[in-house]
């Protein structure tokens, strides 16, 4: 009876500590990886000449990844400066003439200065002094008719160097640079092939620190803070594998539990969303899951 007893009391103790490490090994959030995705498109029509990019390569920011053929774009802006040239031959005619007049007028006016004085010793009539000042009106107003002459022929080619700049900036962009650093994830196109404004060319995302998205009850809300420490931890070869996290987000409103993390009956509580920063040793991925642990 002793012997069976003692064997009913070690069973018991058995349970009890199988049950007390299972609670001991339930972490305080589950979630999956994300990082930052950025897809990148085309800015400018035509052939790509010229397209180094394939996935999982590490791409700096401001490398130069491709070419859109600009051929077009160059003769268009050849042409431009062509007319741009014409129309300025106009205005240095126009311009020369007002010169013409500008010396006029001011031979003029020291023939009037000249005459005044005269008059006011009798050696000149009032007649010359009218005569003067009428052909000072005179060049005044063709001066007048030449500046109007020349206005719309500046702008004209202020609409010219506007156009010039517009097709200087499609071919800037016809260069493919890279805007950001990362690792491309998906490629979607390929050298010679003809693209167009806004069609997708690769998708990019900065793997070097992944976030970890996981979702907490309200009760353990207040445990947590924005840089605060945590363990993070994945499914390794060898067993679970650690990583060091930092609280980056937490969400000011309460949301459903995602069904892809909890079980049926408690998809129905109200949780909180939280970011963790994992700085990547390469064996992070995008959608991997992972759990989140507090430090004690």
């Amino acid at each position: 009876m002793k012997t069976t007893y003692k064997i009913i009391t070690l069973i018991s103790l058995a349970i009890l500590l199988l049950s007390c490490n299972r609670n001991g090994d339930r972490a305080d959030g589950y979630g999956n990886f994300e990082a930052t995705e950025t897809v990148i498109s085309a800015e400018a029509n035509g052939k790509l000449l010229f397209f180094n990019v394939e996935e999982g390569d590490v791409l700096q920011e401001n490398a130069v990844v491709g070419v859109v053929d600009t051929v077009q774009l160059s003769l268009k802006r050849d042409q431009l400066l062509a007319s741009k040239n014409t129309i300025f031959s106009k205005s240095r005619n126009v311009l020369s003439q007002r010169e013409v007049l500008m010396e006029q007028l001011k031979v003029a006016k020291i023939d009037q200065n000249r005459i005044e004085n005269l008059l006011r010793e009798k050696a000149a009539t009032q007649k010359q002094l009218d005569d003067i000042n009428g052909h000072i009106d005179v060049l005044k107003q063709q001066m007048k008719s030449v500046e109007t002459q020349n206005a719309p022929i500046v702008n004209e080619v202020k609409g010219i160097e506007v156009q010039i700049q517009q097709i200087e900036d499609q071919i800037d962009k016809s260069i493919i640079t890279n805007p950001v650093k990362g690792t491309v994830l998906v490629k979607y196109a390929e050298p010679n092939e003809i693209t167009s404004f806004g069609r997708p060319l690769y998708k990019i995302a900065d793997l070097d620190v992944m976030e970890l998205r996981v979702y907490i009850s309200e009760t353990q809300l207040a445990n947590l803070k924005i840089g605060q420490e945590v363990t993070v931890k994945i499914d390794g070869a060898e067993g679970m594998k650690s990583y060091n996290g930092t609280i980056s987000w937490i969400s000011d409103s309460a949301e459903f539990t995602p069904k892809i993390i909890q079980t049926k009956e408690e998809r129905v509580n109200l949780v909180y969303a939280v970011k963790v920063r994992v700085k990547n040793d390469g064996s992070l991925k995008i959608g991997m899951p992972a759990e989140m642990w507090l430090n004690q």
